[in-house]
């Protein structure tokens, strides 16, 4: 698998639920997208034989909800700042490992949606929305970048 597009977060609790809905759009797109609930760790077995990966997943970071950041897996910083996170071994600590473990994929671009209500049973905020589906386009350009060998940004 060349490119794979991994969405995290919990589609029942809010906010939360952006990068699941992005995934969502992706294949609707016929990209390769998985949706990813359980813990941060399992993301190295899952990203092991993509070259290119990108990584969709909610943050707070304290900026207004539905602001997208980005980043390059050698940056966690975006990751770190994040105050809350769904899974008990994080994506960030996921990385960090795989750098250790010389797991990385190849390429790692991580969006951040920023979220802030993240209880359960309740939908995400229409700005959060809006933001997801901001990413999806951004993100189904950049498959279709890399699917064509035209290198990443």
């Amino acid at each position: 698998m060349r490119v794979l597009v991994i969405g995290c977060g919990n589609p029942d609790r809010g906010d939360d639920a952006a990068a699941i809905l992005v995934v969502r759009r992706l294949r609707e797109c016929g990209v390769a997208a998985r949706e990813h609930s359980s813990d941060g760790l399992a993301l190295i077995d899952l990203w092991s034989q993509a070259e290119y990966v990108i990584l969709i997943d909610t943050v707070v970071t304290g900026a207004p909800p539905g602001t997208i950041s980005g980043c390059l897996g050698a940056d966690t910083v975006l990751l770190r700042s994040a105050g809350t996170s769904s899974h008990s071994f994080d994506v960030a600590s996921a990385i960090e490992l795989a750098r250790a473990l010389d797991r990385m994929p190849g390429s790692l671009k991580i969006y951040g949606i920023e979220g802030s209500v993240f209880e359960a049973g309740t939908e995400p905020q229409p700005v959060v929305l809006a933001a997801a589906e901001r990413v999806a386009n951004l993100v189904l350009a950049e498959v279709q970048r890399l699917e064509a060998g035209e290198p990443g940004t």
